[in-house]
């Protein structure tokens, strides 16, 4: 019951930060304001309602478990935290296999790293608040489920000076590998939708990557997913556009 409680806490919490109503969950579900407000009271909620009431803010059940976690956990770093880590390459190798639940002995097994340096590096790490080194060296993630890397910050443009290159060094015509490049004239209200789209399915990836963490580390591969959209011209065409003819896109 007390974890029955708990989740509809979060339920509510969520229907406040996205500025739903009491009224306009009733309105979705078909129901009077009062008995959406009974539910709440009661605490009874079919597992349809609660599909239902989550569809409504675009989100799945496994959320609302997910909100459950501690409140002690890292949601993102500082961006000299985040310095720390690109200034060390096999610093930020030991934190990416770690927040994948990698184990002490699976890092010895696949990188060039002996087994006190690769302690030093755990306990950085720990020291940084992204784990908890325990007895044995078994290792506990302390990032929760949305952990981001600071806009603009040393992770980011890491990847932009060093990974984005090689990323596209490829034909992506291999199984589990997909390029997709597509050009059209939208609107703004188009560019919008696309854009809500597009965030679902980056939430859809952080999702599947986080229940594939319970399976064995020999069922999981590293999976890179870009998605890239913004109102623009190539230069090649830009160069012979008019003055007066110029467009700006609204915001800009």
């Amino acid at each position: 019951m007390a974890q029955t409680s708990a989740i509809v806490d979060v339920l509510k919490r969520l229907l406040k930060e996205h500025g739903l109503t009491y009224q306009q969950v009733a309105e979705a579900l078909d129901l009077s304001e009062a008995s959406v407000k009974r539910l709440f009271a009661e605490r009874q909620f079919s597992l349809k309602r609660l599909d239902q009431i989550c569809a409504l803010m675009g989100l799945e059940i496994t959320d609302l478990v997910r909100r459950l976690e501690p409140a002690a956990r890292v949601q993102h770093l500082t961006r000299e935290q985040e310095q720390e880590l690109v200034s060390d390459t096999r610093l930020l190798l030991v934190a990416v296999c770690a927040l994948n639940r990698w184990s002490f002995e699976q890092m010895l097994a696949s990188y060039t790293l002996d087994a006190p340096e690769l302690i030093r590096h755990l306990a950085q790490l720990d020291r940084m608040g992204l784990l908890e080194l325990l007895p044995g060296n078994r290792i506990k993630p302390l990032i929760t489920h949305d952990f981001t890397w600071q806009k603009n910050g040393p992770i980011q443009r890491f990847f932009e000076s060093e990974v984005q290159q090689d990323f596209f060094n490829c034909r992506f015509n291999k199984p589990g590998e997909l390029r997709l490049f597509l050009s059209g004239m939208l609107s703004t209200q188009s560019n919008e939708l696309l854009q809500q789209k597009l965030r679902r399915l980056a939430l859809e990836f952080r999702h599947s990557h986080q229940e594939d963490l319970n399976l064995p580390l020999e069922q999981r591969f590293g999976v890179s997913l870009m998605l890239a959209m913004r109102p623009w011209e190539i230069d090649a065409f830009a160069r012979y556009r008019r003055p007066e003819a110029g467009k700006v896109y609204p915001g800009h």
